[in-house]
């Protein structure tokens, strides 16, 4: 039994019909039908969130969407499997426009003399998994999807429509709709090191406001045994790691950082420390050592300390007052949740202020009215 079998049926016996569905799903009519009709393939469950919207519609069991949806894409892959399709000319067009000004030239050279090999593969792929990343976080954003959507001109239903297919695309399937849709809108610029291989992409500032601008993607080394020197000085220092759990030291031992990096302690300390708060060590409250002490109890330059710091309270993970210190304020994720509520809220207001303009009124006429409506 398919995917489209078990919703086909659910429909009938509730009585509702395919709109009625496309509305529960916050998707376009149209999309339903291709899926039932199976002109469309089931999306991929890890990447979408539409089996939940349309399971709570239609009261089936939690994940039996889902769990028949793998099965069947797996089975339709095995049917499909061949050798690997060239870009659209459109697409690598894109790509190439997108590449930093001085490297187009040569990248376009090898893209040419070797159509679709391991170069533009691996250029597409990391392309895509960052915006595809983007994407997927901010699917249940309404307000940054409608933005997406009046880029391309479209409505808020078809472009999470487009979401969800593109979420479910890859380097082999990848159209020329992907790349207008998000490709464009959403990535700047981006360059390779064609001596290690080592990727930067730039996103769209307007677009992504909460998330890191650059990405690096550094192909891996073989598994280095010894530990970071910086991972040692931690160690060594009772004073910092003492009550550090096995689970955190593994943690530590794992990561491996590259001369570019400031320093690995600077690293090291600043997810160290969101580590303990993340997981409780450190609670709401509780204050951290000064700058100095740490930096007299690592034996590293207080400046690298006050960068940590800095960066921490930059993200709303703590705060510090003068003549008290630094202490907790928030989860890592707590912090991350506060971003993006004043985030929306900055949106709403430049929504609002946008359209009040146009019909005539100031931004004093404005202010004026929300007091009155408060006092009210």
């Amino acid at each position: 039994m398919d995917v489209c079998l078990v919703i086909k049926q659910r429909l009938q016996e509730l009585g509702y019909e395919q709109r009625d569905l496309a509305t529960a799903a916050e998707v376009t009519e149209s999309y339903i039908s291709q899926l039932l009709t199976g002109k469309k393939l089931p999306p991929e469950p890890g990447r979408t969130d539409i089996y939940e919207k349309i399971g709570k519609f239609l009261k089936l069991p939690s994940r039996k969407l889902s769990s028949l949806a793998d099965h069947q894409r797996k089975e339709e892959l095995k049917k499909n499997f061949g050798p690997p399709k060239p870009l659209f000319k459109e697409v690598r067009e894109l790509i190439l426009r997108k590449c930093a000004p001085g490297k187009e030239n040569q990248i376009r050279a090898i893209f040419e003399k070797q159509p679709f090999g391991e170069l533009e593969r691996l250029v597409t792929q990391k392309l895509l998994d960052v915006v595809k990343r983007v994407a997927k976080d901010e699917l249940a954003n309404q307000s940054w999807l409608r933005s997406v959507a009046r880029l391309n001109g479209r409505s808020y239903e078809a472009m999470r429509v487009s979401a969800l297919e593109f979420l479910d695309t890859d380097v082999f399937s990848v159209s020329v709709e992907n790349c207008v849709s998000f490709l464009d809108p959403l990535i700047e610029s981006w360059d390779i090191d064609l001596a290690t291989f080592s990727m930067e992409i730039v996103l769209n500032r307007r677009l992504n406001p909460g998330y890191a601008r650059k990405f690096e993607f550094v192909e891996g080394e073989a598994a280095q045994t010894e530990e970071e020197p910086g991972l040692k000085e931690f160690l060594r220092h009772q004073s910092v790691s003492g009550d550090a759990t096995e689970e955190e030291i593994e943690f530590l031992k794992s990561l491996r950082f590259h001369d570019k990096h400031p320093t690995p302690l600077y690293h090291q300390l600043d997810r160290s420390i969101r580590f303990a708060i993340a997981t409780g060590k450190l609670g709401i409250g509780d204050q951290l050592p000064t700058v100095r002490q740490l930096a007299v109890d690592l034996r590293i330059n207080a400046n690298t300390v006050a960068k940590v710091y800095a960066e921490l309270e930059r993200s709303g993970v703590v705060e510090t007052r003068r003549g008290v210190g630094t202490s907790v304020t928030a989860r890592p994720n707590e912090a991350a949740n506060r971003r993006d509520r004043e985030r929306h809220l900055r949106e709403l207001a430049d929504q609002f202020i946008a359209q009040s303009q146009q019909r005539g009124f100031s931004l004093d006429d404005m202010i004026e009215h929300l007091e009155r409506r408060r006092r009210q």
